[in-house]
């Protein structure tokens, strides 16, 4: 029963996002691959090109949901059956999700190594808990799940986050977070709103930036209270050379490390999964950008990679066989895992005696 179970598991698929990192890695994967129509670094290229062009009604949008306020909005109109596949995997959504549901930016596993990646990537280390959305607003702070439920209202330090801030301005916030329930801290990922004023359509760099100066001029934010009963920390973030990688995977952290993103500096911040950001764990640095690393806590193996390595290397040694062999027809594309889960990977189950060999036994219903 319990492999059957480990085979249901690998061959279901509930999301439609490509290379979604609630699965295993496509090249560590054991289910049967699905491919998309088009490389991963094509797509970034196209969505950076497409971003330039693509203007959306980002003050409103924020103000919508700083008020849950949805009035006036247009029904979404059902994508055609008969779309291009390729233009349907780079094109955005040419409306904004409505309510809560779908307003984080989600990564992809990083599957396509950038050629640019020590100048256009910035590296962040996340802590495991759950990806949460934070609105602070009218004098209350709500905590919403991936899937759009608010789990948690409390006031906080965060501008518009509790009565007495609110009662002398009108502000919002916007953050994308992960919560860390053994810490009760809110690991601050990136900023969409800061103080009513939006930063959907600024660059990366200039988010985390701008980010980090608020968070110091706010100051107790990191501290409980009676205002603050949660503690917000700000994640910081690296270079991605390799120098900086090695440091960063040698490094003991204050939280339990569950992988690392990667992010453009040019990508917006768009709700949605986006081959902009990326996702490793850190013991597949070495593997995937072929670079000796220290051997650390977090650079060792768990149990279920260890009879994945050969695994790897056939993928990398067959890849190029693979794209000189669909070139003619053009059916080269990436492996496409499809799971949904709150989490950016999978944690931990407490109590756990061992860990399964297959990746994708592991995950949380």
């Amino acid at each position: 029963m319990e492999e059957l179970s480990q085979a249901l598991a690998c061959s279901f698929s509930v999301s439609k996002d490509l290379n979604s990192t609630a699965a295993p890695h496509p090249r560590l994967a054991q289910y049967k691959a699905k491919y998309s129509s088009l490389e991963q670094g094509e797509r970034r290229r196209r969505l950076l090109e497409l971003q330039k062009t693509k203007r959306l009604d980002y003050v409103n949008h924020a103000r919508r949901l700083a008020e849950d306020d949805w009035t006036g909005m247009e029904e979404e109109e059902e994508e055609g059956a008969d779309e291009d596949v390729e233009d349907m995997e780079v094109e955005e959504r040419k409306k904004l999700p409505k309510r809560y549901a779908n307003q984080l930016m989600l990564s992809e596993w990083l599957i396509d190594v950038p050629p640019d990646l020590a100048e256009e990537w910035i590296l962040v280390v996340c802590p495991v808990g759950k990806r949460t959305l934070i609105v602070a607003s009218r004098g209350s702070t709500a905590a919403y799940t991936k899937s759009g439920f608010c789990v948690n209202r409390f006031p906080s330090l965060l501008p518009g986050g509790n009565r007495r801030s609110s009662s002398t301005e009108k502000v919002y916030t916007i953050l994308d977070c992960i919560y860390n329930e053994a810490q009760q801290t809110y690991y601050v990922l990136d900023v969409m709103c800061w103080r009513g004023h939006p930063v959907y359509d600024c660059q990366t760099d200039f988010r985390f930036y701008w980010f980090r100066s608020k968070m110091e001029e706010e100051g107790d934010l990191e501290e409980k209270s009676r205002l603050n009963p949660f503690r917000f920390v700000g994640l910081q973030n690296y270079s991605c050379s390799t120098e900086s990688l090695c440091e960063v995977l040698a490094t003991d952290f204050p939280f339990e490390v569950d992988g690392l993103l990667f992010y453009h500096k040019q990508a917006h911040y768009n709700p949605g999964s986006t081959p902009l950001v990326g996702w490793l764990r850190p013991y597949m640095v070495s593997d995937i950008l072929g670079m000796s690393v220290p051997a650390s806590p977090l650079t060792t193996r768990p149990d279920y990679a260890g009879h994945q390595l050969q695994e790897i290397i056939n993928h990398k040694r067959s890849g190029k066989q693979k794209a000189r062999d669909d070139s003619s027809d053009g059916n080269a594309g990436n492996v496409d895992g499809r799971y949904e889960l709150e989490h950016l990977s999978t944690p931990k189950l407490e109590g756990s005696p061992s860990v399964s060999g297959d990746p994708a036994a592991q995950m949380e219903n």
